[in-house]
């Protein structure tokens, strides 16, 4: 399963915004494997406040994501591009 990142310049600077990747991956990395969706591509943005945010609350709101997406609650499939 593959994932991608995206923390903007908006966030802060180079280390608050690789600090804030580094948490996502290594929650990537503890709940793909059990909660992913295979064949799928998992994107993170990375919002205000996502670094001062506990760990374990990070967790849960990843894992009911993941949950919605597999419920085929998430965003519908964008039209393709021209």
């Amino acid at each position: 399963m593959r994932f991608g990142i995206t923390v903007t310049k908006k966030i802060g600077n180079a280390v608050v915004r690789n600090r804030m990747k580094r948490r996502f991956r290594a929650l990537l990395r503890e709940m793909l494997p059990e909660q992913g969706m295979p064949g799928h591509d998992h994107v993170l943005i990375g919002r205000d406040g996502g670094v001062e945010r506990d760990f374990s609350k990070l967790r849960e709101e990843l894992g009911a994501a993941l949950g919605r997406a597999k419920a085929g609650k998430g965003d519908p499939p964008r039209k393709p591009r021209k």
